[in-house]
């Protein structure tokens, strides 16, 4: 009788996991298109039950959450660092890590998967004893050790990102501002019509925010939920739904959406009446953008350009340029961000920025508005590109928020700077979930229209 080994439950899931944080960790891939890869035709994700496909992302994103935590703690049970022929030693030690720390998984579960992980890879196999030994002592002092390491937000925050934070907003808010991103964040939803927000409230389990939202806390596969199919609604952060407002009264309007896709703010200027020009450099993006338009049956001019290059036949009345950029106030759903970012990077953005808004301004028709917004946490990205647009451009002028621009939102006077911009932050409005990290201004250009 031919004695086979009998088969590891739930190894499946974790295999996937592990091969997603590969994927980030080693080969530099945004968390958004590793699962895209995960989910193609030979992806480790297609395979999955829907069960086993939540519980893989789930472990991926608490992994990524708390890797700070999970590699002091590493660090601090292992007598030297792994050797680079280890292979993938080190993600499976961490997700094991996350499993028996932050998931409350049997720790005979989490470790017995964990070796076995181990034992199919040829470099890992030879590691095999010592993620043994590193997860049972996890499982039986890892918490207690945890809470001698330090402060949970101060150790999931990189120190580029910390010392960013310390300087511009303060110890208190930094420590704020990283707490908030150790929760899971909400599921916020903007409707194409705001008179179903009562029945959609009920369908979707959500409570109403302010401008005719929603917000849902549970979980649950986005397509699936009542109304996708339908097209009445899509995933949008609170946040991100504030800069197109700034644009005021867009209902008949010509308004350019530069950098567009997605589509969330493009959707959001459809359905507000504005007749829409959006613009994004990437084909794909595009594609997805009108994918997105057509599923809500919502229609705009769609141009694949470099928006530094393309010029329109007429100058637009209302300009929205949502910059690209570091994307650090996306933290809490894109917790990868910290540990693939630098510092560095920042230096090439900013020059983007700058010839972005100076492309966006003559575009601008006199008399015109311009909002530039970047879901960034960092001033440089922020405030200093502002004013440093305004330092060049004598025919432009800042128009400052007021508060009673944004009605039924609370917290509004928390989120106007003193220079009447909108700076928004993930710690912001926490008996209510927080929301993600915006900056905007809303500039005027000199002229009659």
């Amino acid at each position: 009788m031919t004695n086979r080994k009998k088969p590891v439950p739930g190894l499946a899931p974790r295999h996937a996991a592990l091969w997603l944080l590969t994927r980030i960790l080693d080969e530099d891939m945004p968390l958004d298109r590793a699962l895209e890869a995960g989910l193609a035709k030979d992806g480790p994700l297609t395979r999955l039950a829907d069960r086993d496909r939540a519980f893989a992302r789930t472990m991926l994103m608490t992994c990524l959450r708390h890797l700070g935590q999970i590699d002091a703690l590493l660090k601090a049970f292992q007598e030297r660092p792994l050797p680079r022929r280890a292979g993938p030693t080190r993600h499976i030690l961490r997700l094991g890590t996350a499993q028996i720390l932050f998931l409350g998984t049997a720790p005979h579960a989490a470790v017995a998967s964990a070796m076995e992980l181990a034992t199919r890879d040829r470099n890992a196999r030879h590691f095999k004893n010592l993620v043994n030994a590193l997860l049972r002592r996890t499982a039986r002092e890892g918490a207690e050790t945890l809470a001698t390491l330090g402060d949970a937000g101060r150790l999931n925050t990189p120190d580029w990102l910390w010392a960013g934070w310390e300087a511009y907003y303060g110890a208190a808010q930094a420590q704020a501002i990283a707490t908030a991103h150790l929760a899971e964040p909400p599921l916020d939803f903007s409707l194409r019509d705001h008179s179903t927000q009562s029945n959609y409230a009920v369908s979707l389990d959500a409570a109403p925010l302010p401008f005719g939202g929603l917000r849902r806390n549970g979980g649950g596969a986005v397509a699936t939920l009542s109304g996708f199919e339908a097209g009445d609604w899509w995933v949008q952060d609170f946040a991100a739904s504030l800069p197109a407002r700034l644009l005021g009264d867009v209902k008949g309007m010509r308004v350019l959406d530069l950098c567009a896709a997605p589509g969330g703010k493009t959707a959001q200027l459809c359905a507000a009446g504005a007749e829409v020009t959006a613009l994004d450099r990437a084909a794909g993006r595009i594609a997805r953008l009108s994918g997105n338009l057509a599923r809500l049956g919502l229609t705009a001019e769609t141009v694949t350009a470099d928006a530094t290059e393309w010029r329109p036949a007429q100058p637009f009345t209302h300009i929205l340029l949502d910059a690209p950029c570091s994307a650090t106030g996306t933290i809490r759903r894109h917790p990868d961000i910290p540990w693939r970012k630098s510092r560095n990077e920042i230096a090439t953005l900013t020059a983007l920025q700058d010839r972005l808004l100076a492309a966006a301004a003559d575009m601008l028709a006199p008399g015109g508005v311009l909002v530039y917004c970047t879901c960034s946490l960092e001033p440089q990205e922020g405030e200093e590109r502002i004013a440093n647009f305004l330092a060049n451009r004598t025919d432009f002028t800042r128009r400052p928020l007021t508060a009673t621009e944004f009605p039924g939102f609370d917290a509004v006077e928390q989120a106007i700077t003193e220079n009447g911009d909108l700076r928004t932050l993930p710690c912001l409005w926490p008996d209510r979930g927080g929301m993600d990290g915006f900056y905007a201004a809303r500039l005027s250009r000199s002229g009659q229209p």
